[in-house]
C-alpha cells in the first residue's frame, strides 16, 4: 500500500450486473479500491462493520434490509468509531492506514428517477450523497472523492424533486435540523461541499415558490412557518442569499456567477452558513432553508 491510501469502497446492490459495472469503473482509478460487495442491506452493514470502508454506494430497494435502514445503521456504526476531530478528517483525502478507522464511513445513495421520494429518508438516515444510477462515470467518481473528503453531493434532479416534495407536503412534516444530531453532529462539507452533483450542474432556480422570508406577502402563502430556528438570525444578508441559492440546487460556481462574487468567497460563505445553522452538510442546509421559509 502506498503512503497515499486508496479510498475504500463497498458497493451494495441486489443486481450483480450493477455491482460489477460500478466495481469496474471504481477499480479503474488509482486512488480507489472496491473492498467489498453486498447483495442486500444486511450484508452491507456487516461488511461496513468488519471492513470499515470510507464510502458505501447504497441501493435503496434491496431484499432483507433496504438501503435506508442499512444507511442508518452504518452511519451509527461510524459514530462509535470516530473520535477524531471531523474538521481534520475532511481536510485531507490522504490519511495513514493507522488512522483509517477513525474516519467515519460515508454513504452515497444510488437510485433511479422513480425512487426520488426516498431522498428525505436518505438524508435523515445520515447519507452524505444522493445520485441517480444513470449518472456519468466521471460524476460518480468525483462524487466518491467529494464525499470521502467530508462534503455532500446531491443530483440536480433529486434536488428538484426534493424541493417539489417538500412544497407539496409542507415544511412541518420534515422537522428542523435541531434533531439531526444522532450522527457525529459535526459540520461536514464546510467549504467545498457540492450541490447539484459533483460535476457542478445545478438544478437552477425554480419558479412558483413562495417569496423569501421577510418579503412582502399578499397573504396567499399560508404554509409559511410561524416558527423559525433561532440560528436563522445568525446569518448575514449575504449568507441568506447564498443559502437560498444552495436550496435552489446551485453549485458553488453557479452561486458565484449569479451573485457576482468570487468562488473562494462563496466557499467561505458556505462554511459559515453550515457552522451557524449546525448543519452536517449542504443537503441539511436545503432542509433548513425550507423549514424556515427562505424559499
Amino acid at each position: 500500500m502506498n503512503e497515499s491510501r486508496s479510498i475504500r469502497v463497498i458497493i451494495a446492490d441486489d443486481q450483480e450486473l450493477v455491482r460489477a459495472g460500478f466495481a469496474m469503473v471504481i477499480g479503474s482509478q488509482p486512488d480507489m479500491e472496491v473492498v467489498g460487495q453486498a447483495p442486500d442491506g444486511a450484508q452491507a452493514v456487516a461488511l461496513a462493520e468488519s471492513l470499515h470502508p470510507d464510502v458505501v454506494l447504497m441501493d435503496v430497494r434491496m431484499p432483507s434490509m433496504d438501503g435506508i435502514e442499512a444507511t442508518s445503521r452504518i452511519t451509527s456504526l461510524s459514530v462509535g468509531r470516530s473520535s477524531a476531530d471531523s474538521a481534520s478528517l475532511a481536510a485531507d483525502a490522504t490519511v495513514s492506514a493507522e488512522s483509517a478507522d477513525d474516519r467515519p464511513t460515508r454513504v452515497i445513495i444510488l437510485t433511479t428517477f422513480d425512487l426520488d421520494e426516498y431522498v428525505m429518508a436518505a438524508i435523515n438516515a445520515g447519507a452524505s450523497g444522493f445520485l441517480l444510477k444513470d449518472t456519468e462515470p466521471e460524476t460518480l467518481l468525483n462524487s466518491i472523492r467529494t464525499v470521502f473528503q467530508g462534503n455532500a453531493i446531491i443530483a440536480p434532479s433529486a434536488t428538484k424533486r426534493l424541493i417539489e416534495k417538500m412544497m407539496q407536503d409542507g415544511y412541518a412534516q420534515h422537522g428542523s435540523l435541531g434533531g439531526e444530531t444522532t450522527h457525529s453532529g459535526a459540520v461536514y462539507g464546510s467549504a467545498g461541499g457540492v450541490s447539484g452533483g459533483a460535476a457542478g450542474n445545478g438544478a437552477g432556480s425554480m419558479t412558483g415558490f413562495p417569496s423569501p422570508a421577510g418579503a412582502a406577502s399578499d397573504g396567499s402563502n399560508t404554509s409559511r412557518p410561524a416558527y423559525t430556528d433561532p440560528e436563522l438570525d445568525l446569518l448575514t444578508d449575504r449568507e441568506r442569499e447564498v443559502l437560498v441559492e444552495i436550496a435552489h440546487g446551485l453549485s458553488n460556481q453557479e452561486i458565484a456567477d449569479k451573485l457576482f462574487i468570487s468562488l473562494p468567497t462563496v466557499k467561505t460563505h458556505v462554511a459559515h452558513i453550515l457552522a451557524k445553522i449546525n448543519a452536517r452538510d449542504r443537503v441539511q442546509a436545503v432542509v433548513f432553508a425550507y423549514d424556515n421559509g427562505l424559499v
